[in-house]
């Protein structure tokens, strides 16, 4: 109804499937800060209403392809503030 749940991207990996845009930003953000390029995807309703409801409303967090093992040990690596949980990446 709102597209392909399992996008792909050709050079693109999923890494992580977060359930809100500010989740998603966040994961980005750490990303970039550490050096690895990412990308969010998502449809363009989800933020408008704001929930998460079969897939609508996910944000994909996507990186290059040779950069997703790196990227999915950054995320798992969490902080001195709290680790962010990883039972939704991508296999």
């Amino acid at each position: 109804m709102f597209g392909p749940r399992n996008v792909r991207r050709e050079g693109l990996e999923t890494i992580y499937r977060a359930s809100g845009l500010l989740e998603a930003q966040v994961i980005k953000g750490r990303l970039e800060a550490s050096g690895i390029p990412a990308l969010l995807d998502y449809e363009s309703v989800g933020p408008v209403i704001g929930i998460t409801i079969d897939g609508l409303g996910e944000v994909r967090v996507m990186v290059p392809v040779d950069r997703a093992e790196e990227a999915r040990e950054l995320i798992a690596g969490g902080d001195d503030e709290g680790d962010i949980e990883m039972d939704n990446k991508e296999e």
